[in-house]
C-alpha cells in the first residue's frame, strides 16, 4: 500500500531576491541623497567670517591686524555675546566693539557700565547717535563723510605717530570736555579719545576701514590700528550678534529686562549629527517623502482635473498675512520669513534712496546708496540686508524691528 503525497502550497509571497530587486532603487537614490547630505555639511562647515572679524582672510576681514597684535605681545580673544565681552574688561583689556549699533538698548546700557567701572580701554566702531547717547554720554555724532586719507591734526601720540590714515565716516564731537579729537573730516573729528576714571579711556572711531585686512598696509593704517588695539597687554575682540541670548527677555520679545539673564544654550555646545545637515536638504529629505505619498495615492486612484472655484469671501491682506505668517511660523520657516521682510525691506528703501527695482537685490549697488543716507557701517547693512537667517523666532523678530528702524532712518535723512 503506497501513501500518496500531499502537493505542496504554491506561495504567493516574494522572495528576498525579488524585494531586493524592487527596492534596490529606492536604497540607491537614498544612499545617494544622505552622501551628498553629509559632502555638503561638510563642506559648508568650513569657516565662514564676517566683516572686521580677526579670523577672516577675506579683503573685509581683519586677520591681519590680529596677527601683528599677537606677534607683539598682545592676547587676542574673540568674544561673540554681551556676558564675554563684559567678563573681560578690566585694567589690562581693551574692549572692541565692532558694532555697537546692533546692540539693543539694554545691551548698551549693560556695557557701558561695565566698561565705565573699569580703567581700561573701549574702542568703539561707527557707533550712530542713539548708541553714542547710551555707549558715550555727552559725546554727539554728527551726519557720515566718505572715508578719505586725513592728516590726525591732533596732539594725540598714536595718531601723530601713525600719521595719515583712512578716517572718516561718522563724526564726533564733545562739547564742554576734554576729549582729544584727531583726524578732522569737514572740520569735525572722526576719532575722539575721552578720558574716563583712573587711566580708563573711551575711543570713538567713525570708520572701520584702516582696520580691513585690504587697507591695512596703506597709509599709516597699521600703526593706528596697533596702538589704538595694543594699548593692554589683552585685546577682546567682541562682534555682536543679533542671536545673543542678551538681545531678548525670558519671555523671547525683544530689549527686555536689564536684569542679563541668558538662555541655558550658550555658544559652542555640542551639536549633533543633524545640527551638521544643512536645514535645505531635511526640507528635501520630507519633500521627497510628501511626493512619494502623493505619488501613491495618484497610481491607487486616478483624480478628476482641477475645477476653478472663486472664493465665496474677499480675504483681508491682514488677514492673509495673519495667515501667512502662522504658516511660517508652525513649519519653522524662519530662513522665508526673514528672506521675505528682507526683500520687502529693500524694495522699499531702494525707491527711497534712487535704486532701480531691477537692481534693489544687488548687494553691490544697493549698500553704498543706503550706507550715504545712514550712519551705519557697510558690515552691519550687510548684515541685516543680506545677512543669513535669524536662529529663532526671537532673533527673526529682533531683525524686523531693526529693517524698519533702517526704513525710517533713510525715510527721513
Amino acid at each position: 500500500m503506497t501513501t500518496a503525497t500531499a502537493p505542496s502550497p504554491t506561495s504567493t509571497a516574494p522572495t528576498p531576491r525579488q524585494v531586493w530587486k524592487r527596492a534596490r532603487g529606492l536604497l540607491i537614490a537614498l544612499l545617494i541623497l544622505v552622501i551628498a547630505g553629509i559632502t555638503f555639511a561638510a563642506v559648508r562647515s568650513g569657516t565662514n567670517y564676517g566683516h572686521l572679524d580677526p579670523r577672516s582672510p577675506d579683503p573685509k576681514g581683519s586677520r591681519a591686524a590680529a596677527e601683528l597684535l599677537e606677534d607683539r605681545g598682545v592676547s587676542v580673544t574673540v568674544a561673540t555675546t554681551l556676558d564675554e565681552a563684559t567678563a573681560a574688561v578690566g585694567p589690562d583689556t581693551t574692549l572692541l566693539v565692532t558694532g555697537p549699533n546692533l546692540l539693543t538698548p539694554s545691551q548698551q546700557r549693560r556695557l557701558h557700565e561695565a566698561t565705565s567701572a573699569s580703567t581700561g580701554r573701549t574702542l568703539l566702531i561707527a557707533p550712530g547717535p542713539a548708541a553714542v547717547s547710551r555707549l558715550a554720554p555727552g559725546v554727539r555724532a554728527e551726519p557720515h563723510r566718505p572715508v578719505s586719507a586725513i592728516p590726525p591734526s591732533c596732539a594725540l601720540p598714536a595718531a601723530r605717530s601713525a600719521g595719515t590714515a583712512d578716517m572718516g565716516g561718522i563724526r564726533y564731537t564733545a562739547p564742554g570736555s576734554t576729549a582729544t579729537a584727531c583726524y578732522p573730516s569737514d572740520g569735525t573729528p572722526s576719532l575722539l579719545v575721552r578720558k574716563e576714571r583712573g587711566d580708563g579711556d573711551t575711543v570713538l572711531l567713525g570708520s572701520p576701514d584702516f582696520l580691513h585686512n585690504e587697507r591695512l598696509d596703506q597709509q599709516g593704517n597699521a600703526s593706528l590700528a596697533l596702538q589704538l588695539l595694543g594699548s593692554r597687554a589683552h585685546l577682546v575682540w567682541y562682534l555682536p550678534s543679533l542671536t545673543d541670548p542678551s538681545a531678548t527677555s525670558d519671555d523671547g520679545s525683544p530689549d527686555g529686562t536689564d536684569d542679563g539673564r541668558t538662555g541655558e544654550e550658550t555658544p559652542g555646545d555640542e551639536s549633533d549629527f543633524l545640527d551638521l545637515i544643512p536645514s535645505g536638504w531635511l526640507w528635501g529629505t520630507l519633500q521627497l517623502a510628501l511626493a512619494a505619498v502623493l505619488a501613491a495615492i495618484w497610481r491607487s486612484r486616478r483624480l478628476g482635473p482641477l475645477v476653478m472655484e472663486q472664493l465665496p469671501v474677499s480675504i483681508r491682506a491682514s488677514e492673509s498675512a495673519e495667515g501667512r505668517a502662522g504658516l511660517y511660523r508652525k513649519a519653522n520657516a524662519r530662513d522665508r520669513a526673514a528672506a521675505s521682510l528682507r526683500a520687502a525691506a529693500r524694495t522699499r528703501i531702494a525707491r527711497l534712496t534712487g535704486v532701480t527695482a531691477r537692481e534693489a537685490h544687488t548687494s553691490h549697488v544697493l549698500l553704498p546708496a543706503v550706507a550715504a543716507r545712514t550712519t551705519t557701517t557697510d558690515g552691519e547693512l550687510s548684515i541685516l540686508l543680506f545677512g543669513p537667517a535669524p536662529a529663532d523666532d526671537a532673533a527673526l523678530v529682533l531683525l524686523a524691528d531693526h529693517l524698519d528702524a533702517l526704513e525710517r532712518e533713510v525715510r527721513t535723512s
